[in-house]
C-alpha cells in the first residue's frame, strides 16, 4: 500500500515562545495523516462514524529527532502498517525536506457504535501494509 503525503505549513499558532513546535502538536499532525488516508482511501471518518464504526487511539508514540519551526513546510507521511484482531497500527513521520523531524504511530481500537470492540472490517484491512 502506498504512502499517503501530507504538506502541512507550520502555523505560529503551532509553536512556542521560541518559535518551534510544540512536542504535542506532532500528535496532531499524525491525526491530520490518519484522517487525509482515510479520505484518499474512499473512507471518510465521518462516513465511518455514520456507519457505526469508531477508532479511538489507545496507544501513541513520537519519537523527536529535530526540530520544526514556524513557517516551515512539511511533509507528513503514514501508512496502515498493521492490523490484528481488534487493532489498527498508523505510522507517521514528519519531514522537512529530507530531514526526518519525527516519528512514530497510534494504536487504535475498532469499536462499533456501542463501544464495543469488534474485528477490523474488510475495507480497512486492506488498506494495510503488505510487505
Amino acid at each position: 500500500m502506498p504512502t499517503t503525503e501530507l504538506a502541512y505549513r507550520v502555523p505560529y499558532a503551532d509553536t512556542d515562545r521560541m518559535g518551534v513546535v510544540y512536542y504535542a502538536n506532532y500528535l496532531i499532525y499524525f491525526e491530520r495523516l490518519r484522517t487525509e488516508l482515510l479520505r484518499e482511501h474512499g473512507l471518510p471518518y465521518r462516513r465511518l462514524e455514520e456507519e457505526g464504526l469508531m477508532l479511538p487511539v489507545i496507544e501513541a508514540h513520537c519519537q523527536y529527532r529535530a526540530s520544526a519551526h514556524y513557517d516551515d513546510l512539511l511533509t507528513i507521511t503514514g501508512r496502515v502498517a498493521a492490523i490484528k484482531g481488534t487493532r489498527i497500527r498508523i505510522e507517521c513521520a514528519v519531514y522537512r525536506d529530507e530531514l526526518l523531524l519525527a516519528e512514530g504511530y497510534t494504536v487504535h481500537a475498532c469499536l462499533n457504535h456501542i463501544g464495543r470492540p469488534i474485528r477490523v472490517p474488510d475495507k480497512l484491512v486492506a488498506l494495510a501494509d503488505r510487505k
